[in-house]
């Protein structure tokens, strides 16, 4: 069932006739992005959570991600943060393992840093505890996350027309509603990131010129009745 979604243009294909049930699968823990063969993975765990739960941290480290090495001060000037901010975050990040020197693009004194790990795997079971402390740095980062795909999708709106209009049609802002049990959920989640991840192989080279990165956000959570 669609509901209040932007549709994909013509190209869209039209709603698929209901499946038959898929074959049960082990759940997954949730993930603030898919892994995949490839990507350096790091599974949070308590003291790393306290590491990377804070703001301009993980807007750090997703700036490295996806844009590659940078300095403080070009991440300062990305970010609109002082570079002694900047700095002084990277420097924490290095503490837990999240970013290193990345020298091959340093010059002189300049400082270059690079992302360690390219995907970051939340498990509840090891972090939903009862110490205060845990639970804090949780709920920071998982509204963290949440800020940031509300920025970036409304960063996407803002700026849709600066795209060709094969963008637009190839884009999505769908929601759906199913009941499930937990098991059905967790298999339903690990299916959307193995479909994801068979994307990643035979990628479009980067002066493709109709390619660019794009960003999927996946969310199934439970609501009350209705």
């Amino acid at each position: 069932m669609q509901e209040h979604g932007e549709q994909p243009g013509p190209t869209a294909p039209g709603t698929p006739a209901e499946p038959s049930a898929p074959e049960p699968t082990a759940p997954e823990p949730s993930v603030s992005e898919p892994t995949a063969p490839g990507l350096t993975t790091r599974t949070l765990d308590a003291r790393s959570l306290r590491g990377i739960a804070h703001p301009l941290r993980m807007q750090l480290l997703n700036a490295l991600r996806r844009g590659g090495p940078a300095t403080a001060s070009q991440l300062a000037a990305k970010l609109g943060e002082s570079s002694g901010a900047t700095s002084y975050h990277l420097r924490q990040l290095a503490a837990h393992g999240f970013v290193e020197d990345a020298p091959e693009h340093g010059k002189g004194r300049e400082r270059w840093w690079r992302a360690a790990v390219q995907a970051l795997v939340f498990d509840s079971d090891q972090l939903e505890g009862s110490d205060p402390e845990i639970r804090g740095a949780t709920d920071l980062y998982l509204h963290e996350v949440a800020t940031t795909h509300n920025r970036e999708l409304s960063t996407w709106i803002a700026n849709r027309d600066e795209w060709l209009p094969a963008w637009s049609r190839a884009a999505d802002m769908s929601d759906m509603t199913l009941r499930l049990t937990p098991e059905r959920s967790a298999e339903l989640v690990g299916r959307m990131h193995a479909l994801v991840d068979s994307y990643r192989t035979g990628t479009p080279a980067e002066d493709d010129p109709e390619s660019t990165q794009v960003r999927i956000h996946t969310h199934v959570f439970p609501v009350q009745g209705g």
